[in-house]
């Protein structure tokens, strides 16, 4: 699998999930990692886990639409490793659903900030540091809702998640002359705790909603993360890479 020997790496939403899965292989592949979510026990916990397994991860708990915590995320990088090459700005949450005449304007503000305006103060703090290496890789997480489905009841952050790829795109072209590269990734539906499904029957429709008849397992999109930040992908930026299960083109 793909080496991140040497390599230090930003994570965020890393308490859990889709951000766990991929600290915890980031880590196993030699990257040296600062991690951040909210929740600060549970990042504790993945940093234990880290550790346990040989490898070095520092953690600073906070909210990504906070732009001091993202220029402090980069600090703390810059100060513990010396450096930073690989973001990966996975944090993000679904927000208030239900028909978009019913949406309250705090909660459209709310999952815009979260999901929109965190990752681009990510990317606005972490771009400098990398352009003193001269290379680097940004991975935001973003969705197949509002690229190639329309989920009722999403509208915002569907509309969210459509404009990081818009950013992702904008990005790629200003840096990618100055060695960095910026990708999104889609994931499908993803067995998270974030997505706990509620009764067997409710599991078993989104599985349906799939070509592969399941969802993935976090570490299954983590996989596609570790391609995106390796130095294997090199001449990947401004995608949007689906790993959605073939959710995007089953009509069955």
């Amino acid at each position: 699998m793909f080496s991140l020997n040497g390599k230090v790496a930003i994570v965020t939403g890393a308490s859990s999930g889709i951000g766990r899965a991929t600290a915890l292989l980031f880590a196993r592949q030699g990257a040296r990692l600062v991690l951040a979510a909210r929740r600060e026990h549970e990042l504790e916990r993945v940093q234990s886990e880290i550790g346990a397994d040989g490898g070095e991860a520092a953690i600073l708990a906070g909210d990504v639409a906070d732009e001091a915590h993202a220029a402090a995320l980069v600090d703390l990088a810059m100060s513990r490793f010396g450096s930073l090459d690989i973001a990966f700005n996975n944090a993000g949450a679904t927000g208030e659903i239900g028909e978009s005449h019913t949406v309250s304007l705090d909660g459209w503000n709310r999952t815009i900030e979260t999901n929109l305006t965190g990752a681009f103060l990510g990317s606005k703090h972490q771009i400098p540091a990398m352009l003193e290496n001269g290379a680097g890789s940004i991975i935001f997480t973003s969705t197949f809702v509002g690229y190639t489905v329309g989920m009722p009841g999403m509208a915002a952050y569907a509309s969210a998640k459509a404009g990081v790829i818009g950013l992702t795109q904008v990005l790629a072209a200003e840096y990618g002359p100055r060695g960095i590269r910026i990708n999104a990734l889609l994931p499908g539906g993803t067995d998270t705790p974030a997505a706990t499904f509620k009764t067997p029957e409710e599991r078993s429709f989104v599985e349906g909603l799939h070509a592969m008849k399941r969802v993935a397992e976090p570490e299954e999109i983590a996989a596609t993360a570790l391609y995106l930040a390796a130095d294997e992908s090199s001449f990947t930026t401004g995608t949007a890479l689906l790993a959605d299960g073939g959710v995007s083109i089953n009509r069955v």
